[in-house]
C-alpha cells in the first residue's frame, strides 16, 4: 500500500520525471505551467505518494494572486499511468488541501477536469469569473479554472 508524505529535497528529480511522463514536453506551454515560471512552490505543501520505495504520484501548490488576494495554484497533480484509479491523486490532493487550510490559505485554484476535481470539493467557476491570475513574474489566461468550495472566488 502506498503512503502520502511531505515532499523531501531528494524527490525533485523523481517528480520532474513523473511530470515528463505524465504530461509530455508540451506541458511547458500550458497556462498553468507558465504561471509557475520563476516561482517556487510552497515548500510545506508538496506531497508525494510512495510505495515500496517508488514514487507513485505527486502534487504541489504555488503562490499566485487573484486580483490582490493571495491564492494557491494546485498542480501539477501527477500519478504514474499504471497506478491511476487507485485513489492516489485524490489522496494527494486531500492531504495538500487539508495542510493548506491548516496553514491559513483560503483559496485554491487549478486548471483541470471539473468532474474529477469535484471529488475533493472543487467546483467550476462561471465563465468570466476569473480572467487572469498574477504571479510575481507572469500573467496568463487560464481556461476552465476551478476553485475550492470554501474559496472566496464565487464558488460553492
Amino acid at each position: 500500500m502506498w503512503e502520502i508524505r511531505q515532499e523531501a529535497q531528494g524527490d525533485a528529480p523523481h517528480i520532474e520525471r513523473l511530470a515528463e511522463h505524465s504530461f509530455g514536453p508540451g506541458r511547458f506551454v500550458k497556462s498553468a505551467y507558465r504561471l509557475r515560471e520563476g516561482v517556487e512552490p510552497e515548500r510545506d505543501l508538496g506531497f508525494v505518494a510512495v510505495e515500496d520505495g517508488a514514487l507513485r504520484g505527486s502534487v504541489r501548490f504555488w503562490p499566485v494572486f487573484v486580483g490582490n488576494a493571495p491564492t494557491l495554484l494546485l498542480g501539477p497533480l501527477a500519478v504514474q499511468s499504471d497506478q491511476r484509479g487507485r485513489g492516489i491523486g485524490i489522496a494527494l490532493m486531500t492531504r495538500g488541501i487539508e495542510e493548506a487550510r491548516t496553514r491559513g490559505h483560503r483559496a485554491i485554484v487549478l486548471v483541470g477536469d471539473p468532474p474529477y476535481y469535484a471529488r475533493v470539493g472543487f467546483t467550476a467557476l462561471a465563465d468570466g469569473a476569473l480572467e487572469t491570475l498574477e504571479g510575481p513574474v507572469r500573467r496568463a489566461h487560464l481556461d476552465n479554472p476551478v476553485c475550492a468550495d470554501s474559496a472566496p472566488l464565487g464558488c460553492g
